[in-house]
Order: structure tokens, then sequence, then C-alpha cells
């Protein structure tokens, strides 16, 4: 290896253990379980490596590395839908403690609505009110217009209120 490689190994190692834990929160929001969060976040660090050399801005990947776990979460959602692997009930957590109840009910409640969306609505719900981006950002990601941002984000909403009032009115509460 010549020292310009190991320069761009050690750029890159030091990329990683800054950001990875970051990565991991914000895979999780995507997928909603911490297995499957580890699994997108080497994949999109896969990603990123390939192409350390070309990039510019070491500085300011936030934003490069933000797209490619998208793209990288929509791409493998669509791939699930062809695939003939049944997938059974993931293993049960641990019981929260007595005090944590509410705030896991409630983390619980949210997680199952945001499952019943498409990766292509969780990613826009996410980059617009987790990444807190502007619909401009958000179209230029997820490479459409922004009265589809809009108007797919709207629609996401909806379902995700229909599908939050159901839970309510289920359990006897209102969550709204």
């Amino acid at each position: 290896m010549n020292g310009l490689d190991e320069v761009h190994e050690k750029g890159f190692a030091q990329y990683v253990v800054g950001a990875r834990p970051t990565l991991r929160r914000n895979a999780f929001v995507l997928v909603g379980d911490w297995f499957a969060a580890d699994d997108l976040v080497q994949q999109t660090l896969i990603a990123l490596y390939r192409c350390w050399e070309r990039l510019d801005r070491h500085d300011a990947l936030s934003g490069y590395t933000r797209t490619v776990m998208v793209r990288i979460f929509i791409d493998e959602r669509r791939k699930l839908r062809w695939t003939r692997e049944l997938l059974q009930d993931s293993l049960p957590e641990p019981e929260p403690e007595p005090e944590d109840v509410t705030r896991v009910g409630d983390r619980l409640v949210l997680l199952k609505a945001l499952s019943t969306l498409s990766a292509r609505q969780r990613s826009l719900v996410y980059l617009r009110y987790w990444e807190d981006l502007s619909i401009e950002d958000v179209a230029q990601i997820m490479g459409c217009s922004s009265a589809t941002v809009r108007s797919s984000t709207s629609r996401a909403m909806r379902i995700l209120r229909e599908h939050l009032d159901r839970l309510g009115a289920s359990a006897g509460t209102d969550c709204a």
C-alpha cells in the first residue's frame, strides 16, 4: 500500500469512528430494528468506502452519506418484495422498567405506525421530520420534484394519523 492509500484508509477510519453512532440511530429510524439498522449502516459504509478516494470534501459528508443510506434502504425494500424468503416475527424485546412503560409504549406505537408505510414514504418522513430537511433538499435526495415530495409526505402523514387513530381507539385512549 502506498502513502496515499494509507492516508485515505486513515481518513475513512476516522470518519467511520465519528459517524457510526449517528448513522446507526438514523438507520434505526428508517428500518425500525437495531439489527437491520446495523446492516444498513454497514452497507452504507461499504458504498462510501468504494468511492472514498473520489470524494472531494471529506469534511462535508453527512448529506452525501444520508443520501446513500436512504437510497440503499429504498432499494433493499424494493428487492424484498420480490424475494421468496419468508420473514418470521422478531424476537421479543425484554420487558421495560415500570417507570419507562409509557415512553416505551409510545415509541412502540409510533414504530408500528411507521412500519405500515412503504420504504419511500418512510424515507420521506425520516428526511422531512427527523432530519428536518427542506422540501427541495428532500426532492434532490429522492430524485423527484418538490411537488412529489409535498404530496407523498402529505399522504404518508395521513396514513400515520389514521393508523395512530385506530391504535388509540383500540387501546381506549386518544393518541392524536
